[in-house]
Parts: structure tokens; sequence; C-alpha cells
């Protein structure tokens, strides 16, 4: 009997999301149409909640811990461009650590459906 891996597992684990969340962040950061969205953010804070994140919805082992989508999201004015440019760097990010294409675009894909819960502007 095998067993399929869980996207968590196939691309690497925690140590794996967390070298696409710290490249993931400095493309947002040098991205002047989204970095004063950060400027009273705790970054290290906010990395590790996105690490947790990901980890749990891609299969990981442990729950996310936080605040709801919606309600982290409410009060930034998140637009749809925005959006698509987060979704934009978080490929990049995706693809530079060695994720394939095709399990990119499902986690892309995923991450679409949070649109509703984060675009607000």
């Amino acid at each position: 009997m095998t067993t399929e891996q869980s996207i968590y597992e196939q691309i690497g684990g925690t140590p794996a999301i967390t070298l696409v969340v710290s490249h993931f962040y400095k493309l947002v950061l040098a991205d002047d149409a989204l970095k004063d969205k950060f400027d009273s953010v705790d970054l290290e804070r906010l990395k590790k909640r996105q690490v947790e994140f990901f980890a749990a919805v891609l299969g990981g082992p442990d729950p996310y811990t936080g605040a709801s989508m919606k309600n982290v999201h409410q009060h930034l004015g998140v637009t749809t461009e925005q959006f698509g440019l987060v979704a934009g760097h978080l490929t990049a990010a995706l693809l530079a650590a060695g994720v394939s294409q095709a399990t990119t675009g499902e986690i892309i894909c995923g991450i679409g459906q949070l649109a509703d819960d984060i675009v607000t502007g």
C-alpha cells in the first residue's frame, strides 16, 4: 500500500517552507506597491506565522493557530492588484526554491481561493 505524500512533504517540510517565506518577503518588501503594507509589522513574527500557515495548509503535521485570513487582512485595504503581485512573488519564491511548476500552480490556486478574505480595498 502506498501513501501519497502531502505537498508539505513533497517540497521538503518546514525547512523548505521557511526558505520560501524568507525569499517571498524579500521580494514583497522590495516591491514599491506592497512594502508600505508592512511598515508597522513585526516581520519576524509574521514570517513565523506564515510558515505555520503554509505548513498547515500544505498538509503538515501541525495546525495553524493564528487568526483567520479575513481578520488579519480586513484593515489593510489590500487591492486585487496587490493580491496578484503577492501571488506572483510567492510563485517566484516557490520556483526559486525548486518547487515544480505543477506543485507551485497547485499552491497558487489554493491561495487564490483566499482572495475574498484578503482583498478588502
